[in-house]
This record gives C-alpha cells, sequence and structure tokens, in this order.
C-alpha cells in the first residue's frame, strides 16, 4: 500500500504533460481534484479496503463481538462501497460534482470519522480503563448523527453545482454535527477515568486523544458551521476561509488520532514500557505537542483573516469579479495574514521534525513496566 501511493505521488507530480485520454486515466491521472489517483489505484485502494474488512471480520469471528466490533465491521463496507462513487464519470457536470462529493464528503467526513470513533474508543479503554458502556453509547450517537445529519449535511457542497433549490435548506441546516459525540466521549471518559484516581501510563496518547476531540470539534464542528449557511457560504466558497477551515478540520480529525496512535504502538513495541511525564527526554514529545498545536491554531486564524477579506473585498464589495480578486490579494491585511500563515507553517515543520524524533525514541532504556488498566 505505501508503495502504491509513493509511486501515485511521484507520477502525480513528475508526468503531467500530453492529452487526457484512456491510457492516462488509468495510468497517471483521472484529472478530478481530490481523487486524481489513476484507475488502477482506485482499483487497488477498493481491493485494500475488503481485505481490511475480511481480515477483521475474521478475527472478530474468532473471538467476543462487541458493538465497538460491530460499528467497525459495517463501516468498512461503506469505506469500501462510498469510494466507488468516485470511479466513474457522467457527461452532465451538475450529475458528476454530486456523485463527486460522495467520495470527498462522505467518504472522508463520514466513513473515515466514524473509523475515528472506533479507534477512540478502543484507545479510551485501553489507555483509562473507561467502562465499554461510555464509549459505545457515545460511538452508536455518532453513527446515527452521521445518517441522520452527516448525509443530508452533504447538502452543503450542493449550493453552487445546478442542484435544486431545496439543498439550499437541506445543507444549511444539516451540517457540522458528527464532531459533537467524539468530544462528548473523550469528556465523559475523562470525568470517568478521573473517579476511579485517572491511572494512565501514556499520557502522550492521552494528551493527543484529548487534542484530537477539541480540534475536531472546533475545527470540523465549528469552522465548518462558520460558513456552511448558504446566505453566508456565496461569499466564502473557494476563499482562503474554506483553507481554514480545512487545515484546523484535518489536522484535529485525523492527524492528532494518528499521532496518539503511533504513540500506543509504540509503547506496545517497546515492551509495554512506562511512557509518562516523568520518562527521559519528555519535553520532546510536550514541546512537539505544543508546536504542532499552535502552529496549526496559527495557521487556521492567519487564513481565517485572509479569508475575511476575500470575502469582503472581492465578493461582496467587488461582485466576485477579476478586478476584485487581485485588489483582495493585494490588501495589506490579506498579504500579512499570509506571512502569518508561513510563519505558523515554520513552527508547525519544527514540531513535526520534534514529534518525529521524539517517535523513533522514546521508550528507549525504559526499564519500568507500565501500569496495567482495566475495564472499571
Amino acid at each position: 500500500m505505501t508503495g502504491a501511493v509513493t509511486i501515485v505521488v511521484l507520477v502525480y507530480l513528475l508526468i503531467q504533460t500530453g492529452a487526457g485520454k484512456d491510457s492516462s486515466l488509468w495510468l497517471i491521472n483521472e484529472g478530478r481534484e481530490y481523487i486524481e489517483a489513476p484507475r488502477w489505484a482506485d482499483i487497488g485502494i477498493v481491493v485494500v479496503m475488503l481485505i481490511f474488512f475480511y481480515n477483521v471480520v475474521a478475527t472478530f469471528s474468532k473471538g467476543k463481538w462487541s458493538g465497538i466490533a460491530g460499528v467497525l465491521t459495517l463501516d468498512l463496507v461503506a469505506l469500501a462501497g462510498l469510494y466507488v462513487a468516485g470511479m466513474f464519470y457522467m457527461t452532465n457536470i451538475t450529475h458528476e460534482q454530486f456523485w463527486w462529493w460522495w467520495v470527498i464528503h462522505l467518504w472522508v467526513e463520514a466513513t473515515w470519522e466514524v473509523l475515528v470513533g472506533v479507534i477512540m474508543a478502543w484507545s479510551l479503554m485501553k489507555l483509562l480503563g473507561v467502562r465499554r458502556q461510555i464509549v459505545t453509547t457515545w460511538l452508536y450517537i455518532e453513527v446515527a448523527l452521521m445518517f441522520g445529519s452527516g448525509i443530508l449535511g452533504l447538502g452543503h457542497h450542493y449550493f453552487w453545482i445546478g442542484t435544486p433549490e431545496y439543498w439550499l435548506t437541506i445543507g444549511g441546516f444539516f451540517s457540522a454535527l458528527e464532531p459533537i459525540p467524539l468530544v462528548a466521549m473523550v469528556v465523559h471518559a475523562m470525568y470517568d477515568a478521573g473517579s476511579h484516581s485517572f491511572k494512565n501510563s501514556n499520557h502522550p496518547a492521552v494528551a493527543w486523544i484529548i487534542a484530537q476531540a477539541f480540534g475536531n470539534f472546533f475545527g470540523a464542528g465549528v469552522w465548518g458551521f462558520m460558513h456552511t449557511l448558504p446566505q453566508i457560504n456565496m461569499f466564502t466558497h473557494g476563499t482562503q476561509w474554506s483553507a481554514s477551515h480545512g487545515h484546523l478540520a484535518f489536522f484535529g480529525a485525523y492527524a492528532t488520532i494518528n499521532i496518539a496512535f503511533f504513540y500506543l504502538a509504540i509503547q506496545h513495541w517497546r515492551g509495554d514500557v512506562w511512557m509518562n511525564s516523568d520518562t527521559a527526554n519528555a519535553w520532546r514529545w510536550k514541546w512537539a505537542l505544543g508546536l504542532l498545536n499552535v502552529g496549526v491554531v496559527g495557521m487556521t486564524v492567519a487564513l481565517l483573516i485572509a479569508g475575511y477579506e476575500q470575502s469582503f473585498i472581492e465578493r461582496a464589495v467587488e461582485g466576485s469579479t477579476w478586478g476584485g480578486y487581485f485588489s483582495a490579494q493585494n490588501h495589506p491585511s490579506f498579504q500579512s495574514a499570509m506571512v502569518w500563515r508561513w510563519f505558523f507553517g515554520l513552527m508547525t515543520f519544527s514540531g513535526l521534525i520534534l514529534l518525529i524524533w521524539d517517535l523513533l525514541t522514546i521508550g528507549k532504556g525504559e526499564t519500568r513496566k507500565a501500569q496495567e488498566i482495566v475495564e472499571h
């Protein structure tokens, strides 16, 4: 899988010349934004999802099924199925965009969001001994909101692509609710763990899970709802406001939970050693946590300011003209915001380097064993 992704990226960066034809669609680039991967890679992604699904079902069938296992199994079916929506073409651009968003929104923001919920539920039981009933309840609420609001919330992508006007109401009302159960799950879990002396032997993982809960809530929830109403979106659509939302949502929803799981995996790889605040060189993970979160939030705010200038000058004042576009680009506030975005980008990169250093070294030489955490 890693090799296939590397090939796709290298081809995308180095081979982007020539006419589009059937062979280029299969071997080079499908040409659609965000799902540019060639057809062979599309098929490979679905096959890998199905293999993952088989492994999960085969594993759980030999053990004990649970609510979390059931949600994971059904989500993997949706994960493979929804990606197929991006593997065919339609001659009508509105129809094409309609199905394209099923991948960009439902595949990324719905099925992956549920997968994150599954990972978080298991991690909270593993790290804090949280009662299964608590995390399972919030996971079920997450799934209910995905079907109740996430699918209809897809409508906020249908505002300006030629779909019927009723999507303005549907898309504006049903949006940005999916992250709420995840932050509630973490808050409830922390309260439950606190009532049992808050025992934990992997502080970096817990810290990143907390960062995920609130990063996802603000990035995907607050920043998403900030410009999801059609009355606002007509001015913000396609500006740096969207990039602001994308930066915090992607980092808060996915990068953070992956980092938390890296620390869990490394602790197990090192032989379940102690990984807390008093671990040798603990300053590395703390500084990495701070630099990455402050850096991403800084970029988010800088892009929000730039997007506000674009929405006001380019859209509201100049009426979406080319003159308005260049007026917004040359405005001192926009240019200053982009400089700050560069500064906080450097801060984020510094945090990434420190994080990689810590992941490669944490737990080395540690002889203390991690405290066994049991479900309360």
